[in-house]
């Protein structure tokens, strides 16, 4: 990617930022499909979104049916409802599964046919004007250009296109307040995921390193807060800015192996996307570190896991038990904890191989990834 840059079109953030944001709102479109979930309708999320709404005399239409892990059926039933009720954009309030649909449900507005057609494609046809007003701390959905819908074949797909960047990103912490502390973990997981990966992605570059670190940081000094004391609004926001940090860092730097390997297993037993990422992050870390030493031994100097005067090899061991430390802090299972049947997983370890070197995602790990490399680090998730 060199020193190409991309952001969200507008990015407002803090506490108020949705009455903020307001004006930007306006100039949008006549008529909005929300899109969420069941739970943002029932714990009183989207009537803040409604009420601006209904304040600059902009029709909407809510579409709740958006699940954990958006299918190609859930974006089928949201593009229907956009078309019959003559909606002209769209606003995401959840975390990153409705953020996500939204995206899906604009590109297929504007390009037509399937969201199945644009796998492995860079969409280019702009979407219309999209909003994204995440709930949790986390995705970083808001301030990237891609999107993970799951097919009928069970394939996470990555679709990418700088076109998928909303016009507007709203991260107001008070949206995050009504998190579970699991999701918060797994949320707060997979930004410092993010975060990391992009810093130590053959795509870093100056931009996305200031970025990345500064995630790092707030990550694990806020997450074990906002993890304790889910009502801590100070944690939440700067948890929910870590986020938006990491998101802008790895839409630019790309994400590494954890991803990579991460996605085959949310699509096919079903664990969240951050679950996923954190039940990885020591065994791959492990795995990547000696190729980029200089690079980790920085995050644990930042976090001040290491002390300066620490060589690299032992900033960056002192880094990744700061991580394994986070996993521990925030509860994370393990695959056999969750509830996954080992024999199953054995059996798909070459599917999800196939997949995981199919997304790319391993290739920008600064070292070499073989299938032998993967199907080890799946082998030892068991150990």
């Amino acid at each position: 990617m060199g020193n190409h840059f991309i952001m969200p079109g507008k990015i407002v953030y803090g506490e108020n930022a949705l009455i903020q944001a307001k004006p930007l709102i306006a100039d949008l479109g006549k008529k909005a499909l929300i899109v969420t979930d069941r739970f943002m309708v029932r714990s009183g999320n989207v009537k803040p979104v409604e009420d601006i709404l209904d304040e600059l005399g902009i029709e909407y239409c809510v579409f709740d049916g958006v699940n954990a892990e958006p299918t190609d059926t859930i974006i089928d039933m949201g593009i229907k409802i956009y078309r019959e009720e003559s909606c002209d954009f769209l606003i995401a309030l959840g975390g990153g599964s409705p953020i996500d649909a939204m995206k899906a449900i604009g590109a297929v507005a504007t390009n037509g046919g399937e969201i199945d057609d644009y796998y492995g494609k860079t969409i280019s046809v702009p979407t219309p004007p999209m909003v994204a007003v995440p709930t949790t701390s986390g995705t970083g959905s808001e301030a990237t250009q891609f999107t993970i819908i799951t097919n009928k074949r069970d394939i996470k797909m990555l679709l990418k296109g700088p076109v998928l960047m909303p016009t507007l990103a709203i991260d107001d912490p008070k949206f995050t307040l009504t998190a579970p502390p699991s999701i918060t973990a797994a949320t707060g997981l997979d930004a410092l995921c993010h975060a990391a990966e992009a810093y130590t992605s053959r795509k870093a570059h100056p931009l996305t390193d200031d970025l990345a670190i500064s995630a790092v940081k707030r990550i694990f000094k806020n997450l074990p807060v906002a993890y304790a004391e889910p009502k801590n609004i100070k944690a939440r926001e700067e948890m929910s800015l870590a986020a938006l940090e990491a998101g802008v860092a790895f839409n630019n730097a790309s994400v590494t192996i954890i991803h990579g390997m991460s996605r085959p297993i949310g699509a096919l037993f079903h664990v969240p996307h951050g679950i996923s990422n954190a039940m990885l992050i020591g065994e791959c870390f492990k795995f990547a570190i000696d190729g980029a030493y200089s690079r980790f031994a920085d995050l644990g100097r930042a976090i001040n896991a290491a002390h300066r005067a620490d060589d690299d090899r032992t900033a960056t061991e002192a880094f990744l038990n700061a991580c394994i430390k986070l996993c521990r802090i925030c509860e994370i299972p393990t695959l056999a904890e969750y509830g996954i049947d080992k024999d199953k997983f054995f059996e798909a370890i070459e599917k999800m191989t196939d997949d995981a070197i199919d997304s790319g995602s391993p290739a920008n790990t600064i070292k070499n990834v073989s299938r032998k490399d993967i199907i080890k680090i799946y082998k030892n998730l068991w150990k």
